[in-house]
């Protein structure tokens, strides 16, 4: 299975000059919690997540209309192609530790977003999970188990 059979296709996208506010409607609007962020020639700079407002929310203690996304937006994208092999994809997810993987295609760009949940309901799309192979439940634990490490040190009391 490859890439561009779960990814979910043409994701909703923003610029790095919006506000937390314009990525927050994209997010409530299409029921996703993250929105790739995209230069002026249309290529991944970033992403933002719904935890990155949040928190952003928080410690700013200001308007979400007031905080640009070039601000809290993650910068490290990692992405892949349409027709990566969907154990890559994972083992990218598994690496880095991120959930969504924007997909690029060269000649065109953001094509799709793969996420986690797409990842798990691709194991069997007619929602059986009895009747998957063990070895892709196994490798969706693995990447599961990955991306829910925390990635710095744990908070006093935690």
């Amino acid at each position: 299975m490859v890439v561009k059979d779960l990814m979910t296709r043409s994701p909703a996208t923003c610029k790095a000059s919006d506000s937390a506010n314009d990525a927050a409607r994209i997010m409530w609007e299409c029921d996703c919690g993250a929105v790739p962020v995209l230069d002026d020639q249309g290529s991944v700079t970033g992403i933002v997540t719904d935890r990155d407002i949040c928190m952003a929310a928080y410690f700013q203690g200001t308007s979400l209309a007031a905080i640009p996304l070039h601000s809290i937006m993650s910068t490290d994208v990692y992405t892949c192609e349409p027709d990566v092999e969907l154990q890559d994809a994972e083992r990218i997810m598994r690496t880095h530790q991120i959930r969504r993987l924007p997909v690029v295609d060269r000649r065109r760009g953001l094509v799709g977003l793969l996420s986690i949940s797409d990842v798990a309901h691709g194991i069997r799309p007619d929602g059986d999970v009895r009747a998957a192979s063990k070895e892709n439940i196994d490798l969706l634990l693995q990447t599961v188990a990955a991306v829910s490490e925390p990635r710095h040190h744990r908070r006093p009391g935690a």
